[in-house]
C-alpha cells in the first residue's frame, strides 16, 4: 500500500513539472494543436526565442520536414513551449522557469 501512495505521488510529482495542453491563450486569441506557425505568429506575436531542432523524416522515409521549438514567457512566471512540424504546432508544454 505504501508503495502504491509513493508510486502515485511521484507520478504526480513529474506530471506537475511540465504539462501538455491542446490550446493556448495568447491575450484574446487562441491558438490551437494544427494551427500554422504564421497563424500563431500572428496571434501571439513574436516568441521570447526560436529554437531550430532539425529535421524529421516522414514514415515513408521519402522527406524530411523542419522541427522547430519555440518559446514564450515567462508569464506570470509560466513557459510556454510551442513545437512545430512542417510549420504545423503539434504540442504545447508549459513549465514553470526551465
Amino acid at each position: 500500500m505504501k508503495y502504491l501512495y509513493g508510486l502515485g505521488l511521484g507520478l504526480l510529482l513529474a506530471a506537475g513539472h511540465a504539462s501538455a495542453a491542446t490550446t493556448l491563450r495568447c491575450g484574446s486569441h487562441l491558438v490551437s494543436v494544427g494551427d500554422r506557425s504564421s497563424e500563431v505568429l500572428r496571434k501571439c506575436g513574436e516568441p521570447a526565442a526560436r529554437d531550430d531542432l532539425g529535421y524529421k523524416r516522414s514514415v515513408n522515409r521519402r522527406e524530411e520536414y523542419p522541427v522547430e521549438e519555440w518559446t514564450y514567457g515567462p508569464n506570470s512566471g509560466m513557459y510556454q513551449y510551442l513545437r512545430f512540424e512542417r510549420n504545423r504546432l503539434v504540442e504545447i508544454t508549459s513549465s514553470r522557469g526551465r
